[in-house]
């Protein structure tokens, strides 16, 4: 039996195609309404998380194989993984946005950045040689700009229709 962690969401839908192209049952997987631990009928245990858990049960030996989007490889701390395959599901790619006067904006300190990803904003930030303050929210970063909390946001976008609503910038 082989024990699998998958991300919930977007990434499980898009496996459980994979899985079904790949000619493996998913019926209990399509079936499962709100059940958290799936044993499938070719022997594959599947344990659905969030995509923070997905690490922790590897690391903790829980599960042989893990299914998370590399966002959350690249901001974590936990490395001792080996990367087998890219999937290419859930392709997002991070944006740097904001409203259109965030370009031309003289800073007087540290830029303010809200984000669920701190350390991949922090390296960014470090290349370009800028400060910044994060303001790490794990929610709708968008709303930083919005109620003046931050002059802009790191986040994934798949579609930038969130960004578009809002009328921000990728910067």
């Amino acid at each position: 039996m082989v024990r699998i962690a998958i991300t919930k969401g977007r990434i499980e839908k898009d496996t459980c195609k994979l899985l079904k192209m790949s000619g493996f049952d998913t019926e209990t997987i399509e079936n499962k309404d709100r059940e958290l631990l799936i044993k499938t009928k070719d022997d594959i245990e599947m344990i659905f998380v969030k995509a923070n858990d997905v690490l922790t049960f590897i690391e903790h030996g829980i599960v042989d194989l893990g299914i998370v989007g590399k966002d959350t490889l690249d901001e974590s701390d936990f490395n001792d993984y080996d990367e087998l395959l890219d999937l290419n599901i859930g392709k997002c790619y991070f944006a740097v946005a904001s409203y259109p006067e965030y370009r031309n904006k003289k800073f007087n300190g540290d830029k303010k950045i809200a984000t669920k990803y701190p350390n991949i904003a922090k390296k960014y930030f470090a290349k370009k040689q800028e400060n910044i303050e994060i303001i790490k929210m794990e929610g709708s970063v968008e709303l930083g700009p919005i109620i003046k909390m931050t002059d802009a946001i790191v986040d994934i976008v798949e579609t930038g229709s969130t960004l578009k609503a809002n009328r921000f910038r990728d910067n």
